[in-house]
Parts: C-alpha cells; sequence; structure tokens
C-alpha cells in the first residue's frame, strides 16, 4: 500500500510491525492516522490475517472513527478483527468463558446508578448509615482496588487496623457477593474479570494468544494496572505489542491510570523499537513553545518538543481582571469582538476550565451577550429516568436475577406495589439468598405479603413471562416496541400529556419529552440491527445492551444548525481542538486545584501540569489565559495568587494585557510553592525540588518585567504608599512606618498577634501576603495590622 504521505516517523511507526513497539505520539501529531495505516498495512503489505489483530481503544467513538478508517482501506476484511474498547473486548471474551470462572453467560452489565443502589442495599445488610459511609466514596474505593486487582481479601488485609476503611472492605465483600448472585458485572468487572479468567484457565489464555498475535494500544498512557496486566498477559507469547501514547498527556490518574505504564515499557519487553511523533499538525509554533516550555518543568516525563510548519501565529495573551465576573465578561466580549471581526463561526471558540462549578459565571456572561454556547459533557441519553426504567425491563428479559433492574420497575408503571411490600421482599432475599425474582416466584406462599400486592406481584411475573417466551422470536426494536405497549409505560406518559395540555405547568411537555426519548430508543435499536458490527445471528437483545452499557460517550442532543461556543473541563477537552481557546481561573488552588498542592506531591503537581499542557495544545490559532484577583466559588471568596503555570510560560511567547488590577500580582508569586514546599514542610522536601520552584519563580519575575506600563505605574504607587503606626497592638508586637516596612521581603519570618508565625511570600506596599504555618494564607496590610519580625 501507498505511505508516501506519512512523514518520516510516522513512516518508521508503521513499518516496524514485528517485535515490541512504542509510539510517542505527542499532541495533534497524527496518531489515529498511523495506527490505522498500521493496521492497513499489516493485512495488505505483511499478509497477516485479520482476525489475528488486536486494536484497543478508550472510547467507542475512537473504536468507530478507527474501524471506519480501516474498512476505508481494505473493505470487508477489516470486520473480521477485533476494533475496540477494553470494556467492548472483555465483554466478547466473558460471553464465551465467563463460566468458567463460576458466572452466568448472560450476565448483565451494572453502571454507576445501578451500582449506588446496589451499595446502598449492602450499607443496609450491613446496618451502616450511608451519611457516614458515603455511597459514591465507597464505590470509588471498590473501583480503585479492582483497578489495582485488589480482591475484598486483598482490601480487607491492607485495611486492617483501620475502623473505617474496614468497614469498607465488608461492604465491598457483601458487594461482590451480590454482584456474582445478581449474575452481574460492573464496568471494572469486565477487566477485573477478564485476567482472572486468563490466569486460572491456561487453554482460554492460549486461544486468545494464538489469536491475536498483533496487538496494538492506543492512549497507553492511560492504562491501568488491570488494563496493563491484561495486555501484558494476551502479549507475552509473540511479542508482537505496539503501544501509541503521550507521556505528557496522562491525565487520569485520579481514576486509576498509571504513567509508569509507559514510562517503564522498555523495562517490561526486550529489544523495544521507540519512535517519537514530535510533528505537531495543529497548532502555531508560538503556542508550541508555549507548551513545550511548560512541560519541561515535569521530571517524570520522556523527552521529546513539538514543532510545527506553522511559523507565523499570535502570543499567547495573558489578563488579569478583578473577580470571576469581570474575567467572564472579558472572554464573553472577547469572543463577541472576534467573531465579528474575523467572521468566525463560534463553534471555534472553545472556554475551558478545570472545575465544573467555575462555568456559571462564564454561561453567565455568554447569556448576557446572547452567545449560544454548549457545555460538553452534559446529561447523557441513557441516564434520563424513562430510558433507565426501559433498559431496567430489558434486562430482566435477559437475566431476571438482576435485582435492582426488578426493584426499579417492579411497580413502574404504578401498579399498587408500595415500598413496604418492596422491603419485605428485600428481606426475603437476603434470608433465603435468592434473587428477588425467585422470591416473587414463590409471592403466593408468603404470608408477609397482602392479597393485592400478590396480585399485582403475579401480573408482573405474567408479563417477565410473555416477554422472555419472545426474546428468541422478536428483534431489539420488536421487543422495545412490545415492552412498551405492553406495559403500558408510553400510555401513562399520554396521559399526563392530556390532562396537563392546556395547564402550561411544564408537564405536559416534560412528558412528551420522555415520550419522544422512547422513539428515539426504539430508532437506536433498529440502528444497531441495521449495523455491521456484529452477524446477523448476534444481533440479539443479549448483545444490544451490552453495546447500550458500552456507549459511555454519547454526544449531547444540540440544536441542528446552530453554531456554538463549547464550554468544558480540561479533562473534557483531550482529543479536541478549536482555532481559539480561553483557559479561565489560572490561578493556584485553582489550577493547579488545591488537593494537589496540599497533598505536598511532586507527582500530583506534575500532573496537573500536564492537564495544563493538554489545554494548551487544543489552541490552533489564539489562546488567551485568565485569572482573577479574587474569586468567589462554592460560595467562598477568596484571593488567589496567580498560577505557578504562568510563570512557568516563555516570556517571548506571552503578551500581558493591561489589567484593570493595581496589585501586580506576577511580583514573585511562585515563591509560593516554594515556601510551601521548603518553610513550612522543609522536613520533606528535598533541595532539588526548591531549586526547580525557585527556578520556576525567576521565571515568573522575567514575565512581570513584560506587563504593560499602566500596570507598572500601578505598582509603583503601590510600593510608595507608606505604612502608618495604626494597628491591633499586642504584647510585643511592632507596628510600621515608612522606613520599616521596605525592609520586609519575600521568606522573611514574622508573628500575627492571632494567626501565629507564617513567611512572607509576596508583598506590594504595605500589603504583604503571609503564609501561616496553620492558619494558611492570609492577605495582610500593614497599615491597620501589627506584628512582630522574627527574621529579615
Amino acid at each position: 500500500m501507498n505511505i508516501d504521505d506519512l512523514n518520516p516517523a510516522q513512516r518508521q511507526a508503521v513499518e516496524r510491525t514485528e517485535g515490541p513497539v512504542l509510539i510517542l505520539a505527542g499532541a495533534g501529531s497524527g496518531k489515529t492516522k498511523v495506527l490505522t495505516t498500521r493496521i492497513a498495512y499489516l493485512v495488505e503489505d505483511k499478509q497477516v490475517m485479520p482476525a489475528n489483530i488486536l486494536a484497543i481503544t478508550f472510547t467507542n467513538k475512537a473504536a468507530n472513527e478507527m474501524r471506519e478508517r480501516v474498512e476505508k482501506i481494505i473493505g470487508e476484511n477489516s470486520r473480521d478483527m477485533w476494533i475496540s474498547t477494553f470494556h467492548s473486548c472483555c465483554v466478547r471474551i466473558l460471553r464465551k468463558d465467563i463460566n468458567k470462572i463460576g458466572y452466568n453467560r448472560s450476565f448483565v452489565i451494572y453502571d454507576t446508578s445501578d451500582q449506588l443502589t446496589l451499595v446502598k442495599d449492602c450499607l443496609k445488610e450491613l446496618n451502616l448509615d450511608d451519611k457516614k459511609f458515603e455511597p459514591k466514596s465507597i464505590i470509588s474505593y471498590i473501583s480503585s482496588a479492582k483497578d489495582k486487582l485488589q480482591t475484598p481479601k486483598d482490601f480487607a488485609r491492607e485495611a486492617a487496623g483501620d475502623v473505617w476503611l474496614s468497614k469498607i472492605a465488608d461492604v465491598y465483600a457483601i458487594y461482590q457477593d451480590r454482584l456474582l448472585r445478581n449474575s452481574a458485572l460492573d464496568f471494572d468487572d469486565l477487566i477485573v474479570k477478564t485476567v482472572e479468567l486468563l490466569q486460572s484457565n491456561e487453554d482460554v489464555l492460549n486461544f486468545y494468544r494464538g489469536k491475536f498475535k498483533y496487538i496494538m494500544v492506543d492512549e497507553y498512557q492511560d492504562t491501568s494496572r488491570a488494563q496493563y496486566e491484561l495486555i501484558k498477559m494476551l502479549a507475552q507469547g509473540h511479542q508482537n505489542i505496539c503501544v501509541v501514547g503521550d507521556d505528557d498527556q496522562s491525565i487520569y490518574g485520579w481514576r486509576g491510570a498509571d504513567i509508569r505504564n509507559i514510562l517503564e515499557f522498555e523495562k517490561d519487553y526486550d529489544d523495544v523499537f521507540v519512535v517519537k511523533l514530535e510533528q505537531n499538525y495543529r497548532s502555531t509554533q508560538l503556542i508550541l513553545d508555549t507548551a513545550n516550555h511548560l512541560i519541561a518543568n515535569n521530571i517524570e516525563r520522556k523527552k521529546k518538543r513539538l514543532w510545527s510548519d506553522k511559523k507565523e501565529g499570535q502570543l499567547v495573551k495573558v489578563k488579569l481582571l478583578r473577580n470571576e465576573v469581570e474575567e467572564a465578561s472579558y472572554v464573553a466580549e472577547e469572543i463577541y469582538n472576534n467573531s465579528m471581526e474575523t467572521g468566525r463561526p463560534f463553534e471555534d471558540y472553545a472556554v475551558l476550565y478545570r472545575a465544573n462549578a467555575q462555568a456559571r459565571a462564564v454561561e453567565d456572561a455568554l447569556n448576557r451577550f446572547q452567545i449560544p454556547y454548549n457545555i460538553y459533557g452534559g446529561t447523557k441519553f441513557y441516564e434520563r429516568k424513562e430510558i433507565k426504567d426501559l433498559l431496567a425491563y430489558l434486562r430482566i428479559i435477559v437475566n431476571p436475577q438482576d435485582d435492582i433492574s426488578v426493584k426499579r420497575v417492579i411497580n413502574v408503571p404504578r401498579r399498587g406495589i408500595g415500598l413496604r411490600t418492596i422491603e419485605k421482599l428485600e428481606d426475603r432475599s437476603s434470608l433465603m439468598k435468592e434473587s428477588i425474582y425467585s422470591v416473587i416466584l414463590d409471592v403466593d406462599n408468603n404470608s408477609d405479603i397482602s392479597t393485592k400486592a400478590k396480585k399485582s406481584i403475579n401480573e408482573f411475573l405474567d408479563l417477565i413471562g410473555i416477554f422472555r417466551t419472545l426474546v428468541d422470536a422478536y428483534s431489539p426494536s420488536q421487543l422495545v416496541e412490545k415492552v412498551l405497549d405492553m406495559t403500558g409505560y408510553i400510555y401513562e406518559l399520554e396521559e399526563i400529556v392530556a390532562k396537563n395540555q392546556s395547564l402550561q405547568n411544564g408537564k405536559a411537555e416534560d412528558a412528551q419529552d420522555r415520550i419522544d426519548n422512547l422513539k428515539e430508543f426504539i430508532s437506536i435499536a433498529i440502528e444497531y440491527e441495521n449495523s455491521d458490527l456484529n452477524n446477523e445471528e448476534e444481533k440479539n437483545l443479549e448483545n444490544f445492551l451490552s453495546s447500550i452499557s458500552l456507549s459511555s460517550d454519547i454526544a449531547d442532543e444540540e440544536e441542528e444548525g446552530l453554531s456554538k461556543v463549547s464550554m468544558m473541563t480540561m479533562h473534557s477537552s483531550k482529543g479536541l481542538e478549536f482555532p481559539v481557546v480561553f483557559i479561565v481561573g489560572m490561578e493556584e488552588k485553582i489550577f493547579p486545584i488545591a488537593r494537589a498542592i496540599a497533598s505536598m506531591s511532586d507527582s500530583d503537581i506534575e500532573e496537573e501540569r500536564r492537564l495544563c499542557y493538554v489545554g494548551i495544545t487544543r489552541a490552533m490559532q489564539e489562546l488567551y489565559l485568565t485569572y482573577a484577583a479574587s474569586r468567589t466559588l462554592y460560595g467562598k471568596t477568596s484571593v488567589n495568587m496567580k498560577s505557578r503555570f504562568l510563570g512557568e510560560l516563555p516570556e517571548e511567547t506571552v503578551e500581558v494585557l493591561d489589567s484593570p488590577v493595581k496589585v501586580n500580582k506576577y511580583d514573585n508569586a511562585d515563591y509560593s510553592l516554594l515556601h510551601n514546599y521548603a518553610q513550612k514542610y522543609k522536613n520533606s522536601m528535598n533541595m532539588s525540588n526548591i531549586k526547580r520552584v525557585a527556578k520556576s519563580a525567576r521565571l515568573s519575575e522575567g514575565l512581570a518585567n513584560r506587563t504593560s506600563s499602566s500596570d507598572q505605574a500601578h505598582m509603583e504607587t503601590s510600593q510608595e504608599r507608606p505604612g502608618s503606626n495604626i494597628g491591633s497592638e499586642g504584647k510585643g508586637y511592632d507596628s510600621y512606618d515608612a522606613d520599616t516596612i521596605p525592609k520586609l521581603k519575600i521568606g522573611s519570618i514574622v508573628e500575627h498577634p492571632k494567626f501565629g508565625e507564617g513567611s512572607i511570600i509576596s508583598k506590594a506596599g504595605a500589603e504583604v501576603t503571609i503564609a501561616f504555618k496553620i492558619k494558611g494564607v492570609k492577605k495582610i496590610n500593614l497599615e491597620y495590622t501589627s506584628i512582630k519580625v522574627l527574621k529579615y
């Protein structure tokens, strides 16, 4: 096949097909093209059978895109190869052989909502308060344990001696027992149980080792230990393993990703061939130089430098505003003016932020300017109540032992089965150690249930029985229509529409929306039946439900044809690109986030820096970085120093715009990190880190010299303002005048009558910022407060 359109590094990555290969693919370097071309090259030039190729990605969207690209090159042969996500791959393996580790092949897959319900049931069984043992937190602990392949017994051993963690270990154990009893797996189990299956069944492992002679893994930097072990087991035989990733874009440590997997790949395999894709096809060189300079501050990385043919471009703009409202207004106005001047559509603009809560101020500002916007990653289609209800019915048809689904719809639509009746069924289920469905099959012999409730339960059982007899004869879309019709779900919603049509109370519109969503679900089932993803005999309800469970990246519905500004978190932006990007909230405790600073961990700060790198490299032509002198977030107003990441940007690529704020916050602000690590926590800080922080501070000082003349005037005015003798005197505490204030400097150790001992980390005239050992960072005006100097 013709690969002349590849650059030299890309060509190397494609042609090196044998043995372990590590492709370090920088942002915007065309890695998807390389991967798809490599697959096609294996088939067409190396005569590899498509069925012997496994290509793993992290999202359904990426898998579909890769599948489509490969099919365009090699045609229908591509359908025999496995191009899928980790989870989809594992579902296929488990559907065939999970019975060998004690599970039913007709298992269902629990999503987050189902997990929450199950954890609450476990807490109830253990008589634990769900306010003290928050279910979402417990799910995080369980998920983290599974990412590390820790069984409930492993977790319990590690938790020994910690009362709280030991209780979570108890929940974990019951949670796994309930999953097994319900013939259900959660998403983490899909990986864990596949690893368990392969480890305990050599024949199954050898089958897949023989089948997958060539393995490719995209986004390898995001793999967890469980995913790492899975790939390593499959690749051990032939070692034709090619991983693609970028350690500089490893930003999911908080959900189990282990950057060591990519950093230590060369230790895991012999004679690894490494190729770096450094040519960027997305951004201007000025934006890339900014990103390169920032990420060079990280220690845990493989050295690389992005470059581009796009030498022309605008400087990166940095702007300080008074507060988050002014910051948001500036962003909205700049988008509006830029769009009017350049003719760019609004869809060319993106606003990125570290935390979702920062979006509110920007939304308000965009609304004021009547700029349409879309919040990327809103409520998903499959998370809507009516869709969850319908899915529950379909799951029961496939697997009636699924307690979560039975409880969800046993009284939906309403049939007179109350919460008390359901609790009695649950109690009997726990006592008998049987599923709820098994209990209700014998409901006529249950004296705790009323005659009326028994009648309703038997009607429910009759419905499920009818649906289960149709499962082999009906297609998924036909079954969906049958369920909606025979349960009366649609009819109940139509009644709501009819009763509320003239009341203008919003209920009719809401019910109609729900009806439309259910009808759209029928279309999704038909679309699945018409797809080429499975053989005709595999297009059954069971596989349809698996495809739904694995569809975690369904796009939000949008008004067709309307150009919108995209708003999203930095994490959500990964893999996307926009001509113009605004990153708001470039302040300490916002970005990097407060918990990363408080952790005293270099690796946490490095992950935050990688996240900033990801945000910067989303920009194609223009990049704006903004921060606020004060910010109200989560109902609390705080004064934060500018982000250390701003101090790490190169002077030659940045333009500091005029600011309405008098205090020049660039002045030595990055010494906050030096103080926090070297002064307050000096016993746990090594000198190499201190030197690196000092370098960051010097870069910040250099950047400050490029501020506008008006900023400089404000700074000089502030510095010339004399202190006074006004202050709340404490014993041994001095007030200062114009002669003594200048003696204070960055690093001076002082004592405050209320806040105790601290160190000065920034200073502007009579106003100093002090990091106190106990009370944290405070701004003090020496005109009104007295302090004792312990050391100049």
